[in-house]
C-alpha cells in the first residue's frame, strides 16, 4: 500500500511535511520550484532521495534505500508515494493547485500507471542533471539538514575514474 504508519519512529508530529525527490532530475527539480513558490505557509521541508537523510528516512519508512523513481511524502503519521504523494502535495499549496486533488478519486492503480510511465522516460524528457540543483530550487531554509545532494554517487565515480586518467593528469 502506498501508505504506512510513522507513528514507531516518531515521538511527536513534526510541525512540517517532508518531501524526497529524485536530487538527478531535472523534472523533479522544476516540481520542487514550482511547490516552493506555491507554498508561503512554509509547510514542507525537501531532500534529495540519495542525500544521507533522504536514504535514512527511506530506511526508516521500510522502504528501499534504491527507491528512484517516486516522490515520497511524509506526512504526519503516514507516507505517500508516487502520484498520491503529488496529489497531497497539490492540496496544500497555495492558489487553485488544491482543486487538482479531486483527482483522488481516480483509482490508485491508474493514477499510478500514469506516474510510472512520466517516471520511467523522465530523464529522457526533461533530463538529467551532473549536480542537485534542489538548495537553489527549494532555499536552504526548506532544505532538511543534510538533505543536499551534490550529484550521483555514479557521477562522483565516473569524476573520480577522470581525475585518475593518464588522459587528465591532476594539474600541480
Amino acid at each position: 500500500m502506498a501508505m504506512k504508519r510513522l507513528a514507531e519512529q516518531q515521538d511527536k508530529p513534526l510541525p512540517y511535511s517532508i518531501l524526497l525527490v529524485d536530487g538527478d532530475c531535472a523534472l523533479c527539480h522544476g516540481m520542487t520550484r514550482f511547490a516552493v513558490r506555491r507554498d508561503r505557509a512554509v509547510r514542507f521541508r525537501i531532500a534529495a532521495l540519495q542525500s544521507d537523510i533522504g536514504q535514512k528516512l527511506l530506511k526508516d519508512a521500510g522502504l528501499s534505500v534504491q527507491h528512484r523513481s517516486s516522490m515520497v511524502l511524509m506526512e504526519q503519521d503516514r507516507i505517500y508515494v508516487k502520484s498520491s504523494a503529488a496529489l497531497r502535495v497539490l492540496r496544500r499549496l497555495d492558489g487553485l493547485w488544491p482543486l487538482l486533488y479531486a483527482g483522488i478519486v481516480i483509482p490508485c492503480p491508474v493514477r499510478d500507471f500514469g506516474y510510472d510511465l512520466i517516471a520511467r522516460f523522465r530523464y529522457r524528457l526533461f533530463g538529467q542533471s551532473d549536480i542537485c540543483m534542489l538548495p537553489s530550487a527549494a532555499g536552504p531554509d526548506r532544505f532538511l539538514p543534510g538533505g543536499e545532494q551534490m550529484g550521483s554517487d555514479r557521477d562522483a565515480r565516473e569524476k573520480d575514474d577522470v581525475e585518475r586518467s593518464p588522459l587528465h593528469p591532476k594539474p600541480d
